[in-house]
């Protein structure tokens, strides 16, 4: 790991870092989350029965549309045309929703950022409209589960 910091100038200032000489990839994220709650909040979740609607749906609509606007969150972050967005929910049956959400693009830099911000998201989203049933809902660890592509090359959790 490099112990350059790019992001600030010669000043000690923040500064987008340019990536304008670097090689165009295909690149991809996945990130994760999980939202812990009552199994009576996840059965709700899982039947459909949650009053302001289809959970998972919009939870997977807010996702989507925050992997595309991570830029507008993050300062640092370049905007990016992504290519794919994937979210995807799996539960414990009992009291935690794992969200998961790949990333895809071609281009210069990373797509670390949208996977998180599309995770983090989506976990907001879920306790948004849950909030009525538990607002002691507890949400993360959120991670990067993996990458592929750029200068760094491919990283997975949990392999050295």
């Amino acid at each position: 790991m490099s112990s350059e910091l790019t992001h600030f100038n010669e000043q000690g200032r923040a500064r987008m870092v340019d990536v304008s000489d670097k090689e165009v990839t295909k690149r991809t994220a996945t990130a994760e989350t999980a939202v812990r709650m009552a199994a009576s909040t996840l059965a709700r979740i899982k039947a459909g029965t949650v009053g302001k609607g289809d959970v998972l749906a919009v939870a997977q609509v807010a996702g989507v549309m925050a992997a595309k606007k991570t830029a507008d969150w993050i300062p640092m972050c370049h905007p990016l045309p992504l290519t794919g967005i994937d979210i995807a929910f799996r539960d414990n049956g009992t009291d935690e929703l794992t969200v998961e959400a790949t990333v895809r693009t071609t281009g210069k830099t990373g797509v670390e950022m949208e996977a998180l911000t599309a995770v983090s998201a989506a976990a907001l989203t879920v306790y948004d409209m849950c909030k009525a049933l538990q607002k002691d809902m507890l949400i993360g660890p959120t991670r990067l589960v993996s990458k592929t592509g750029g200068k760094s090359g491919d990283y997975n959790a949990g392999q050295s």
